[in-house]
């Protein structure tokens, strides 16, 4: 047990004003943190505290963390993607999460009714750390904006040339013309790089030449 843990459920995470007083959200989960806590300790990982939240390590690596909010607490598995869950429990923290898998709790009845499958998570969670394995994060492709698809509907030697250059020089101009907000200025920007792209030219490389 780490006094830093102890501290954290007395005074709260400490990360906002409400920190230490009644009215940290803390506060509100006593019973599950607890709870969680005891199944934490009852395995071979280290508990510690790590951006004022509860984290357990093996060999240094995070594994797992719990955290409280206002409305539930949860357990976050770093690498739960590689997790075997038959009973679909873990969910993924957000729409783009590719590696953390989440159990959300809102009652101590929700962590103890699952105990045994928490223990489970945890068991998979140190192998996976063991054997060394890691999660494969797919690189999102940057969406095209409407004005560029309208541009390869019209020019198919543009499109032609654009679909040529490198993936990283597409990408440069996607996210150059879609960091405009207006639509006109989206189709300024793709007509003044027009002539650049098809004559293969990035982006940036006229001013990486400059520089040199």
């Amino acid at each position: 047990m780490n006094p830093k843990v102890d501290k954290f459920l007395l005074d709260g995470c400490m990360r906002c004003s409400l920190g230490g007083t009644p009215e940290c959200k803390v506060h509100q989960w006593i019973p599950e943190l607890e709870a969680l806590r005891q199944i934490m300790l009852s395995s071979e990982l280290t508990e510690d505290l790590k951006w004022g939240v509860p984290c357990y390590t093996l060999n240094n690596k995070n594994i797992l963390m719990i955290y409280a909010f206002k409305d539930q607490c949860s357990v976050s598995f770093m690498k739960g993607a590689l997790i075997n869950d038959p009973k679909n429990l873990l969910e993924k923290a957000g729409e783009n999460t590719q590696s953390a898998r989440v159990l959300r709790f809102k009652s101590l009845n929700d962590v103890t009714s699952i105990e045994k499958d928490i223990k489970s998570f945890i068991t998979q969670a140190i192998e996976i750390e063991k054997a060394g394995k890691k999660v494969v994060v797919e690189k999102k492709p940057e969406p095209i904006p409407i004005e560029l698809i309208e541009k390869f509907e019209s020019d198919e030697i543009f499109k032609s040339a654009f679909k040529a250059l490198t993936p990283g020089r597409q990408r440069g101009y996607i996210l150059h013309f879609s960091q405009a907000k207006q639509s006109g200025t989206r189709k300024s920007r793709i007509e003044k790089c027009t002539a650049n792209i098809l004559n293969g030219i990035g982006l940036h490389d006229q001013y990486k030449s400059k520089k040199k």
